[in-house]
């Protein structure tokens, strides 16, 4: 059994055809490819737009800003949970 080889515009097409779609299952079928091999071709994209884009100052304070956040939250129920259990 040998291994089909697809080029790189017929990856894209079907990636934008899952995406437009919303059914990786849908596209591959009627392509003749895997559902694993279209959702890898789709994570292994979105994984390499991701590292392009690069963020501005103000979407890292931003991030940075919404992890304090996130830690503070946690911290609050982990002191309200103590304060219920010791009163």
């Amino acid at each position: 059994m040998s291994r089909r080889v697809f080029d790189e515009s017929f990856r894209k097409m079907a990636i934008e055809l899952s995406y437009s779609r919303g059914s990786v299952k849908e596209v591959a079928d009627e392509l003749g490819i895997s559902q694993t091999l279209l959702s890898k071709w789709r994570q292994r994209e979105s994984e390499s737009f991701q590292g392009a884009t690069e963020l501005t100052e103000d979407q890292k304070l931003i991030k940075k800003l919404q992890k304090e956040l996130k830690d503070a939250q946690m911290e609050r129920d982990i002191l309200k949970k103590a304060v219920g259990i010791f009163s």
